[in-house]
């Protein structure tokens, strides 16, 4: 699938028959794709004085996910792996093309498709604030409204951090996002995608994570800190089990499991940024715990004995009226998490309660039935169900993740004991 992704205006004249996906605006309704139509109007109403290649880096992030929402698994050959080719126009093509082999490994380790990156003149430039503003904060983090963001912002305000949180607009999530950056974080920014397709949305939508991080980076560029030449840190919280996220039986291999926080996928991200300049270091302060040792590590109990059943884990949250399921392997490693918490518990409400019930709604769920194998095989035999998850060369630090992957497992197992699932 071939795309040219380009600000609106752009002369596509020569450029054939390609796919058109309109950044930073609107497009020609039933013709053209669109992506970010409210980003630069959320730039320039808070102030923002975002580095130049930091706003390449967001049209880069926006025009793969429009890719990826518009091309549908199910018309690829094998069903799943689909074949991208993105011309897009961004402000410094010569720096972007130096890293677009970089960029495709880093989104065919995300996605498991193919991508193919090339950059030309023509780009959008960030818009000039009416009323400029550089914070003076100490970093920027990832809030998204669920239990992990939720515990890394507590942690580092607790730390005495002042913080800029960075969502990014999601149905069923905007009030908690915006409650819990009042109440933890010294400023806020919420970001809205508003991707458009010409048809139905591909459901999978691997690269919605490198859009948010982007977000992210962007938003970092923002402060004072950045602006001195000092650079700026930007944290994604991610439990170290979801971030590996081990497939759980020979069947969930690649990316049917998600690699939002993977350490392959960030130490990619990571050069992306270093060889572009952008000065932005992403951390995940959590890598190398279970949520359940996030939870129990927490430094603010008290709040997040208030807020924790109130955030979201669920993978199906809106398909369910904004409740969780509670039998997803999101709903699940949360509730396994809850679980070992020892100084709280877990008040969420859950459709699918009692996962011990025989039916297929309950343990014969297939997520409840692949965390039910995983538990078993690793209790046989954990080197073999860990297998390849850590075999790639930029794994770093491989026996700790090794013992935490035991101890998520382990967390899992406890669940399905006390539910009773067999």
């Amino acid at each position: 699938m071939k795309l040219l992704c380009a600000p609106k205006g752009f002369d596509a004249s020569t450029f054939g028959s390609m796919q058109r996906v309109v950044l930073f605006d609107t497009g020609k309704p039933g013709r053209e794709i669109h992506a970010g139509a409210a980003v630069a109007s959320r730039v320039k109403r808070s102030g923002m004085v975002v580095a130049p290649l930091a706003w390449d880096f967001v049209a880069i992030a926006l025009a793969a996910f429009a890719a990826d929402s518009h091309g549908l698994r199910s018309d690829s050959p094998d069903g799943w792996t689909r074949d991208f080719e993105l011309t897009v126009a961004v402000q410094f093509p010569d720096t972007w093309n130096a890293l677009a082999d970089e960029l495709s490994r880093s989104l065919a380790f995300l996605s498991t498709d193919r991508w193919s990156f090339r950059f030309i003149d023509g780009g959008s430039t960030p818009p000039t604030p009416r009323k400029p503003r550089q914070p003076e904060l100490d970093a920027a983090v990832l809030l998204s409204g669920g239990l992990d963001s939720l515990i890394g912002a507590l942690d580092l305000a607790a730390n005495g951090q002042k913080l800029l949180a960075v969502s990014k607009l999601v149905r069923g999530d905007a009030k908690r996002q915006k409650e819990y950056a009042k109440r933890i974080c010294q400023e806020h920014r919420v970001f809205n995608d508003s991707t458009k397709t010409l048809r139905r949305a591909e459901s999978s939508q691997r690269t919605r994570s490198l859009v948010f991080i982007s977000f992210g980076v962007l938003a970092a560029t923002s402060l004072a800190r950045y602006h001195r030449n000092e650079g700026a840190t930007l944290y994604l919280c991610e439990n170290g089990f979801i971030a590996i996220n081990p497939p759980l039986t020979g069947l969930r291999l690649g990316s049917l499991s998600t690699r939002t926080a993977h350490p392959v996928f960030l130490a990619g991200v990571a050069r992306v940024l270093d060889g572009a300049g952008i000065r932005v270091a992403i951390e995940n302060p959590y890598r190398h715990m279970t949520k359940g040792e996030m939870l129990n590590a927490c430094h603010d109990q008290g709040a997040l004995k208030k807020l924790a059943s109130d955030s979201t884990s669920c993978g199906r949250f809106q398909k369910f009226s904004y409740r969780h399921c509670g039998r997803c392997v999101p709903c699940q490693v949360r509730r396994a998490s809850l679980l070992a918490w020892k100084k709280g518990k877990d008040n969420t409400v859950y459709v699918f309660d009692k996962l011990g019930l025989r039916d297929p709604q309950h343990a014969g769920f297939d997520d409840v039935r692949a965390v039910a194998m995983a538990t078993a095989s690793a209790s046989a035999n954990f080197g073999r169900w860990v297998g390849n998850a850590l075999g790639s060369p930029d794994v770093p630090d491989r026996a700790a993740l090794r013992a935490m992957l035991q101890r998520g497992i382990d967390e899992l197992a406890a669940l399905h004991r006390t539910l009773d699932v067999q």
